[in-house]
């Protein structure tokens, strides 16, 4: 294919010149941590995605095609019920990066580092680099600008400056070729790469970086946390056009259910103002806020969303197999993951901005050898890399648990799966604390044989025992008002209303959309705008809301519990 042919030269064009004056080189880095042999526990390779809900054939799509992360997967202990704590790039990003909530972060927007304005919380890399590990940043890894300093957190996360792709600046220009043959910026965005600014993607020069990263540190023969963030697929569906074969239009569905649920509240909607701002969506003249996409374009969104996952997976695909080039997959823990998840037109919504699982599930697995898979010698290939487009047949989760866990859990579990002392849980007030985390470890739930999955519930015969023990996650999003507004998907704190408080288990998904006063961050929970009752059960799309009609005493208390401590 014509987009593998060039990125492969790329890279081999790539290893004769790079030469980096930000103190990426080898010679700077050798100097630097002093060429000793230092790994006596696991390197980290920590995959972050943007906006990737679990449409993965490892998490059982049948439509996509994803050989090399579920070739991961096939290795890997998969979590089947992860969720974010906001479905936002900067909020969530920054609260599994510190392994505190929102509410502890005073994040709900894009516009304020918690350093400053909450309190000087170390984050899971500062932890690493602090016990010896060289940490390095790739791509979207913090979300960029105020959030995290215009630094991305350097110096305090990282040990060298994080690494931006230049072709990132172009993200939303007009590089999207119309059928008037004219440049528009589109959400739905197949292109010829040789013709984008300076003739790649962002994610491509990511993939690049880090495969360079990874063969300095198997140089300088220092353990590293290495994060990687990708972009896509985040909006525009920007992608080299030829993944379209992947999916003919003719085999792409609406979602289950493209409607507005009659008993969703108004304050729950998200109205996708971002989606409607791209050329071809405000070519449609949808009426605001709940006018329908047309069908044909509802499906051309959901092409290209697969489009843009084989995309990614491609450069999953080279990024794990580099490793395997350089000897590390035998000691380095591989975690993948994304930020939130992306709405496909459920409920008669498009992007994240919700509560609901399309937006708040997402993709974890763990690779850890000699835990998740048998101790892998010495030059073994793990993960060979496989051709969206030729690959046939799909693997295994090595261990799959449908536990409900969280994101916040990320920090104290990799810390516990590199050899490193568990961060204590924080206080009921931990403004204060430099270092606690708000999640918990969830290393527990890998006691899993091959091709077992582990079950969302404790076996249990005492209900109100049950229901305190059951693994529960908790979601927020900030609204500036009842009804959708040009605001509603991204309101800056000083707008924000109301919070909608959100607890998922196995079962049951609750939510409580309360005042909130961002004066001083508090949630008025005597005053409740709406709420939101679904099960599991009967209603896995989650789209009739029973609140009104059953009595929810349990979840009000197990919910306002768990904000109290």
């Amino acid at each position: 294919m014509q987009f593998l042919s060039l990125i492969r030269r790329g890279f081999s064009q790539k290893s004769n010149e790079i030469e980096r004056d930000k103190g990426l080189n080898i010679s700077k880095l050798s100097k630097r941590f002093c060429m000793l042999d230092t790994r006596d526990g696991m390197n980290v390779l920590f995959i972050i995605v943007d906006d990737l809900r679990p449409v993965l054939g490892c998490y059982g799509d049948k439509l996509v095609k994803s050989p090399n992360i579920d070739q991961l997967a096939s290795q890997s202990m998969v979590f089947s019920n992860a969720y974010a704590q906001q479905a936002l790039c900067a909020p969530s990003r920054v609260s599994f990066l510190t392994g505190r909530r929102p509410d502890t972060t005073r994040l709900y927007d894009f516009y304020s580092y918690w350093r400053v304005h909450a309190g000087n919380y170390s984050t899971m890399p500062q932890y690493f680099k602090e016990n010896g590990y060289v940490t390095l940043s790739v791509g979207k890894v913090f979300h960029p600008g105020v959030s995290s300093n215009y630094s991305d957190d350097y110096p305090y996360s990282w040990s060298i400056p994080p690494f931006h792709p230049s072709a990132e600046k172009h993200e939303n220009d007009k590089t999207c070729r119309g059928k008037d043959g004219k440049l528009h910026a589109n959400l739905v965005c197949p292109v010829n790469v040789t013709e984008m600014p300076e003739g790649t993607l962002p994610d491509i020069q990511s993939t690049e970086e880090a495969i360079h990263l990874l063969n300095v540190m198997k140089t300088i023969r220092q353990k590293f946390f290495l994060a990687v963030g990708y972009h896509k697929p985040h909006i525009p569906l920007r992608y080299p056009q030829e993944f379209l074969k992947l999916y003919p239009l003719e085999n792409i569905t609406l979602a289950p259910d493209p409607w507005v649920p009659k008993r969703l509240p108004s304050v729950a909607y998200n109205p996708w103002m971002d989606i409607r701002q791209r050329d071809d969506v405000e070519a449609l003249n949808v009426s605001f806020p709940y006018g329908a996409l047309p069908d044909d374009f509802q499906r051309q969104i959901r092409q290209s969303y697969y489009a843009a996952v084989s995309y990614l997976d491609v450069q999953i695909g080279l990024l794990l197999s580099a490793l395997d080039d350089a000897g590390l997959s035998n000691n380095t823990i591989v975690v993948f993951t994304a930020d939130h998840g992306w709405s496909l037109g459920e409920h008669g919504e498009w992007a994240k901005y919700s509560n609901f699982d399309v937006a708040t599930r997402v993709p974890l697995m763990f690779y850890v050898p000699g835990m998740t898979t048998s101790p892998v010698s010495q030059g073994a290939r793990v993960f060979p890399y496989l051709d969206p487009f030729s690959h046939i047949g799909g693997s295994v989760p090595q261990g799959q648990s449908n536990k409900v866990v969280e994101l916040v859990s990320l920090f104290p579990t990799l810390a516990e799966l590199a050899g490193l002392q568990v961060p204590p849980a924080c206080p009921e007030m931990s403004f204060g604390v430099v270092l606690c985390t708000e999640g918990r470890s969830i290393v527990h739930y890998f006691n899993i044989s091959e091709g077992e999955v582990g079950e969302g519930k404790e076996g249990c015969d005492d209900t109100d025992r049950c229901f305190n023990e059951e693994p529960v996650a908790f979601s927020q999003y900030p609204r500036p008002a009842d009804t959708p507004q040009w605001n509603s998907d991204k309101p800056k704190l000083k707008d924000i209303r109301i919070m909608g408080y959100s607890m998922r288990t196995i079962d049951y998904r609750y939510t409580l959309w309360v005042q909130f006063d961002p004066n001083n961050f508090s949630a008025h929970f005597e005053d409740v705008h709406a709420g939101e009752l679904y099960v599991m059960e009967n209603d896995p799309n989650q789209d009739y809301n029973i609140y009104n009609n059953t009595s929810h005493g349990w979840f009000f208390k197990k919910l306002l519990g768990f904000l109290k401590h």
